[in-house]
């Protein structure tokens, strides 16, 4: 197997967020959450808001392992700019989330990549 079909873990997270905040989540996700996952190491694929829920938020989000996955998504919280910034704010924002964990090549994964930043 190649290392471009070496299966890596796709993410998916599937947030609601509390009524009428959806906007004020999107941009502190893309302006703040987002650059420190991709500062602390993950990779994230996409994220936005839902097509068809006003109140959905979905995050894509690929890892080599199980245990990477773990470790990185605990190394952002940990970080001074998450206690200092995101602790409080993020989860008053929310009502829920579920996350999936799906196994995926890793060259699915960058063409899927490849195809969002086309748009």
């Amino acid at each position: 197997m190649s290392d471009a079909d070496t299966p890596w873990l796709l993410e998916i997270r599937l947030f609601t967020v509390k009524p009428g905040v959806r906007e004020e989540f999107h941009r502190v996700s893309r302006d703040g959450t987002i650059p420190l996952m991709r500062d602390c190491g993950i990779t994230v694929v996409a994220h936005g808001p839902s097509l068809n829920d006003e109140d959905g938020y979905y995050l894509l989000r690929a890892f080599p392992s199980e245990e990477q996955r773990v470790e990185l998504s605990q190394s952002v919280y940990a970080t001074d700019v998450w206690l200092r910034k995101y602790a409080d704010v993020v989860p008053e924002m929310m009502a829920s989330y579920q996350t999936s964990v799906v196994p995926v090549p890793r060259s699915a994964l960058e063409e899927f990549a490849r195809g969002l930043a086309l748009g």
